[in-house]
């Protein structure tokens, strides 16, 4: 029988003060990394909505990335733009919530509300 812990998934977000948070969500949540962000307080702008046209939700993957999905052309382009942007940055918003999420840690660089 699965425990129920099973169908959380864990993860830190670090703040733009380097403080870092926990953050648990379902795993059947079907949501992205920035929509989980801006349901959880955090100050990011996502102008676009998520359609990876602004890079203001913009996070360094400082544990796990390795486990995400290799980010697709449309976010490489936009990360090209930034010139804080890093060989671990990828877009909030081109990250989905899945089980490969556990134990990641994201810090979050894009612009504020």
């Amino acid at each position: 029988m699965e425990s129920m812990n099973s169908d959380i998934i864990r993860f830190t977000i670090e703040d733009r003060n380097g403080e870092q948070q926990p953050v648990e969500v379902p795993d059947e949540i079907s949501l992205s990394l920035m929509e989980v962000l801006k349901a959880s307080g955090y100050n990011i702008l996502a102008t676009c909505g998520g359609m990876a046209l602004c890079a203001t939700c913009h996070v360094q993957v400082l544990e796990g990335l390795d486990a995400l999905d290799p980010a697709g052309d449309e976010e490489m382009d936009m990360l090209d733009t930034l010139h804080d942007a890093g060989y671990d940055s990828r877009l909030a918003c081109q990250i989905r919530i899945h089980e490969n999420l556990n134990g990641a840690i994201f810090k979050i660089r894009g612009d504020e509300q």
